[in-house]
């Protein structure tokens, strides 16, 4: 089904389902919030968070506009009762837990879905799942794909990822890109680490990345101050345009400029403009 583009803001938080008393503060912090029917609730817990859902939209509680749901997987027992909750409370985007294939989502096929990638089968399938109807964004997973593959660790000692990530984490960028949806990047798991987390969305950022989800709070301004340019950085894509009027090859501040950094520079004022910035 044709959907029109979807522009939320790129700090987005999980919050778990069966945690309702979060959600309030989750959303005044957040962009979107992400409540959680899969890893954060524990396997005797599903029913009772499909139910904390149901209170939250029965009290009036829910965004509808501002929330995701994380629903267990395809081949899940539990994901068509998940499924189901979603049509209830009319809560209209889905992320659909280790998704491997575009049948995967066949059961969300009237919501707007978020595949999320987190296995071989998942990152091997991105460009077809990625292309499937009703995606509006896709999001890839370091640690279950790692652990899916046999592995212990997505990431070496100093913090970076292991080549099998980064593989991972390319293959699901250029796939949501080249399906002309937004591209979320994995969460970082080491909440003390606000340097290792703000350089890995400076990372995003610089790669075309749309969102980061946190899994704390505390991770959330972080994840918008990198995503959102500083002053410095809107006042010289000004500048640069500025200068480039003539649509052609030009020189700014010693540089080239064509059509790619023309591109660039007004990529960063439609993230100014996101924040706020005219």
């Amino acid at each position: 089904m044709s959907r029109a583009p979807w522009t939320p803001g790129p700090a987005w938080l999980f919050c778990p389902a069966d945690r309702p008393d979060r959600y309030p503060k989750a959303l005044a912090c957040a962009d979107v919030v992400v409540l959680d029917l899969e890893d954060a609730v524990a396997p005797d817990g599903k029913a009772a968070a499909r139910a904390s859902l149901r209170a939250l939209a029965q009290a009036g509680t829910l965004d509808l506009d501002r929330t995701v749901v994380r629903v267990n997987a395809a081949s899940s027992a539990e994901h068509l009762a998940d499924v189901e909750v979603l049509r209830e409370t009319g809560i209209p985007v889905v992320m659909v837990a280790k998704c491997d294939s575009p049948g995967d989502l066949s059961a969300v096929a009237d919501l707007a879905s978020i595949p999320l990638l987190e296995s071989s089968r998942g990152i091997a399938g991105a460009v077809s799942i990625a292309a499937s109807n009703g995606v509006v964004a896709v999001m890839w997973g370091a640690d279950d794909l790692v652990a899916d593959l046999g592995g212990t660790s997505s990431r070496r000692g100093d913090g970076s990822y292991r080549d099998v990530a980064r593989h991972a984490r390319s293959t699901s960028l250029l796939a949501a890109k080249a399906a002309g949806r937004l591209a979320i990047d994995a969460v970082f798991m080491d909440i003390a680490d606000v340097d290792g987390l703000r350089a890995q969305c400076e990372d995003a950022v610089a790669v075309g990345f749309d969102v980061t989800i946190a899994i704390h709070p505390t991770q959330v301004p972080v994840i918008r101050s990198t995503y959102f340019p500083s002053p410095d950085e809107v006042e010289r894509a000004h500048r640069l345009l500025a200068a480039a009027t003539s649509g052609g090859v030009t020189t700014f501040e010693g540089r080239m400029v064509d059509g790619p950094i023309i591109k660039q520079a007004q990529r960063v004022l439609l993230r100014a403009r996101s924040q706020g910035e005219r």
